[in-house]
């Protein structure tokens, strides 16, 4: 699977079923030696553009559970994951 077809994809929080944001504008953790994706960064966002803007989202790769036609299903126990 490459990056663009998880581009448009909704990610939700199994733990609440909390909407974390399209994966549209994150970024990728790669390990540098193996090539593998270590992780997800999904920018946080503020309302409109205006007000405090929330934290980045750091999601584990094998935090992801299913991966559907239209969301990603991820399984955040630590939300404390962030990055400023």
């Amino acid at each position: 699977m490459r990056y663009s077809d998880f581009s448009g994809k909704e990610v939700i929080d199994l733990e609440n079923g909390e909407r974390m944001g399209p994966l549209g504008q994150s970024d990728l953790v790669i390990h540098p030696e193996t090539g593998q994706i270590d992780s997800i960064i999904l920018p946080g966002t503020s309302l409109f553009g205006w007000g405090k803007k929330k934290n980045d989202v750091m999601i584990p790769w094998d935090a992801i559970r299913k991966v559907g036609p239209e969301m990603i299903i991820v399984e955040l126990r630590e939300r404390g994951k962030t990055r400023s």
